[in-house]
């Protein structure tokens, strides 16, 4: 690990202070003047909100002194390179945490609560503002057990993309609001003539178990797992679900279950489906006309609602400070994340092709009408559930179970009950392994 001699570090602090005065007002540049040269390591991956967080950096360097290096991995390497770095007391003084690694980051002591800089007036943004970022998110992708550890940073929500010139061809002049309009009503209409009203990725990876599986349990009223972890799989709202999902499929292409997030986007790019329920990230690609041949008719909506409520499909990150960085590097990865994340840039990000989780971003009228998502963007994080993917440290196991027989499943290989009731025995199994059940880990989700 890098080392950076704390008495300087100290030293020069407090000769910040002596010239700032007690009634300046804070800033950038002077909270960073004590950690001038100093070097901080994160990991980023190969999309817009990274990419846009890179041409942002030369502003934040050039203001600070400090160099931010970042290493671009692919998503399926970002969980085991983090880990083995922690683990090793390696070179990392950012984790970059998805949504399901929040618990195993925490749990593990690999990253330091906010707290930690908030409370120090030397490091703290008076402009940090936390309740300015949608409440949702920050829960979701930034706390765990009641404790806040991240910052929410290329943030994503499930919501419906549909071909508004299919729709009024079939005589409708608004996207399904509800998932029984969908069976009911749309689903027969437009599944005709060789295109199909709704496609659903059900790829056999997280795809199947995050992007299909779970996305017809919450807005039925479902979930994983009961308050005493244990599964809640073939309870009657969890069971609606997961059957409506297979009737559904009189409505999807032949051999949606080896849809990934790519076949189903193209789907409906290319006119063969009405609507998808797909990421936020990819409204890009649907109006790019390199990609997408109905960019004159897209539309976006939230996801539809199911007797439950609307509990849309949430995906992202939130960078840390990783607790194993010295002192000076702590700091000053805690004022990038603190600028990259702020109000002051939300709008340049996004603008940039990023996600910012910042309420007063969206409340930008022309932002609004130059990013036709927003609105529904904005409407999908008003409710949701953090645990839409419980995120604890099992879940890498538990997915592989789910993804095993919510594909059986779909392929009517088993029953909805007989492959729900399979998935909860496994899953207790490996929860009561980890410790859940004697009480060695508390039931968090």
């Amino acid at each position: 690990m890098k080392t950076t001699t704390q008495a300087s570090v100290l030293a020069l602090a407090a000769a910040s202070a002596l010239t700032a005065g007690p009634a300046a007002a804070w800033t950038l540049e002077e909270a960073a003047a004590p950690y001038a040269g100093t070097e901080i390591e994160v990991l980023f991956l190969d999309r817009p909100g990274y990419a846009a967080a890179i041409e942002m950096l030369p502003e934040f360097e050039a203001a600070t002194g400090i160099t931010v290096n970042y290493t671009t991995v692919p998503y399926e390497n970002a969980l085991g390179e983090q880990v083995r770095d922690f683990v090793a007391g390696g070179d990392l003084d950012i984790a970059l945490i998805d949504l399901v690694w929040i618990g195993n980051f925490a749990e593990n002591g690999w990253i330091v609560p906010i707290e930690t800089f908030t409370s120090d007036p030397a490091l703290a943004d008076p402009d940090l503002d936390m309740a300015d970022f949608f409440p949702l998110v920050v829960d979701a992708f930034g706390s765990w057990n009641g404790v806040t550890y991240g910052l929410p940073f290329d943030n994503y929500s499930g919501l419906l993309f549909y071909n508004r010139c299919m729709l009024e061809e079939a005589g409708f002049t608004e996207p399904p609001a509800t998932w029984q309009e969908v069976m009911d009503t749309y689903g027969p209409a437009l599944t005709k003539d060789g295109r199909y009203a709704f496609a659903l990725q059900s790829k056999r990876n997280e795809t199947q178990s995050a992007d299909s599986f779970a996305r017809f349990l919450w807005p039925f009223g479902g979930s994983f797992l009961n308050a005493e972890f244990r599964s809640n799989l073939n309870s009657p709202e969890s069971q609606a679900g997961l059957q409506f999902r297979q009737d559904l499929m009189a409505f999807m292409p032949e051999g949606i279950v080896a849809y990934d997030h790519a076949e189903v986007v193209n789907a409906l790019a290319q006119g063969d489906v009405a609507f998808i329920t797909e990421w936020s990230a990819f409204y890009s690609t649907l109006k790019d006309p390199e990609t997408s041949t109905i960019v004159d008719c897209l539309g976006v909506a939230p996801e539809p609602e199911g007797p439950a409520g609307r509990k849309p499909a949430l995906g992202g990150f939130s960078l840390a400070v990783a607790s194993q960085a010295d002192e000076a590097e702590q700091a000053a990865a805690w004022l990038f994340i603190q600028w990259v994340t702020s109000k002051a840039n939300a709008g340049r990000y996004l603008e940039l092709g990023g996600v910012p989780a910042r309420q007063s971003a969206y409340a930008d009228p022309a932002l609004a009408e130059r990013f036709t998502f927003i609105p529904a963007l904005v409407e999908s994080w008003q409710e949701g559930v953090p645990e839409f993917r419980p995120r604890f440290a099992e879940w890498p196991t538990i997915t592989e179970i789910v993804q095993e027989y919510g594909t059986r499943m779909m392929l009517g290989e088993v029953t909805v009950e007989e492959g729900a009731r399979a998935i909860g025995e496994r899953m207790e199994a490996v929860l009561e392994e980890a410790g859940y059940y004697d009480g060695r880990k508390p039931l968090a989700q």
